[in-house]
């Protein structure tokens, strides 16, 4: 059985050496994680994959909801061409409008950066019908990964919903459990393999500061949690 690929989001190239000390596979290149996490800047992407090797997931992102601004169009094509234009591993975006997936925003992102692998990102969350959703996102060749909570509820809810997306997706395109992951659900998750992903922000860094920087001890106690 393949361990859990642990994904940690970083702000800084700090929070990215300490993420890659402490066990990480993959970094989520964001910033203003107090928005949920929006477009980085590219010298600070450049800088990260000079630094490590782990595969770069990076935020396409001009605000803190999930509906693009027509005036943001020109911004996130920009961000995505040039992100992928660094070779990175992947982008993260994605788009949602009254419970719908918004599909003309989000190929304005798939379009820029034609061929690029993308993690859609928990505007998940906000749609009507999930399951659906999947099969959706699972059609779109980029896509390769869904990033969700598993919705509301205790963390034994939450691992029975993921349980039943990863069913939905049937390995057409990874389901990430992340959103609210603390240690104990981060557990619950790794043990019952409801799900082979795990995006964790907060538990990643100082328990006193959730916006701090990540700390190499928070990811390593994450990396054991997992096998």
């Amino acid at each position: 059985m393949p361990r859990v690929l642990l994904e940690v989001i970083v702000q800084t190239l700090a929070d990215a050496r300490a993420a890659a000390e402490g066990g990480a596979d993959r970094l989520e290149v964001v910033r203003a994680i107090r928005h949920g996490g929006l477009t980085p800047p590219l010298s600070l992407v450049k800088a990260i994959a000079a630094e490590t090797s782990l595969p770069l997931r990076v935020m396409v992102r001009e605000n803190s909801g999930y509906e693009a601004d027509p005036r943001e169009e020109l911004a996130l094509q920009r961000a995505a061409a040039g992100i992928a234009g660094m070779g990175v591993d992947g982008l993260v975006a994605g788009f949602a409008k009254a419970g719908e997936l918004s599909l003309a925003d989000l190929s304005v992102v798939l379009e820029a950066a034609p061929g690029v692998p993308l993690t859609f990102h928990r505007a998940f969350d906000a749609l009507a019908d999930p399951l659906g959703a999947i099969d959706t996102l699972a059609g779109i060749p980029q896509i390769d990964v869904i990033l969700t909570s598993g919705g509301e509820g205790t963390a034994s809810e939450r691992c029975a919903r993921l349980r039943q997306y990863s069913a939905r997706a049937g390995g057409r395109v990874a389901i990430m459990a992340g959103g609210g992951v603390n240690a104990e659900a981060f557990a619950l998750f790794a043990k019952t393999c409801c799900v082979r992903e795990i995006h964790v922000g907060r538990a990643a860094r100082d328990g006193r500061n959730p916006e701090g920087p990540v700390t190499a001890a928070s990811v390593r106690r994450l990396r054991d949690l997992a096998g």
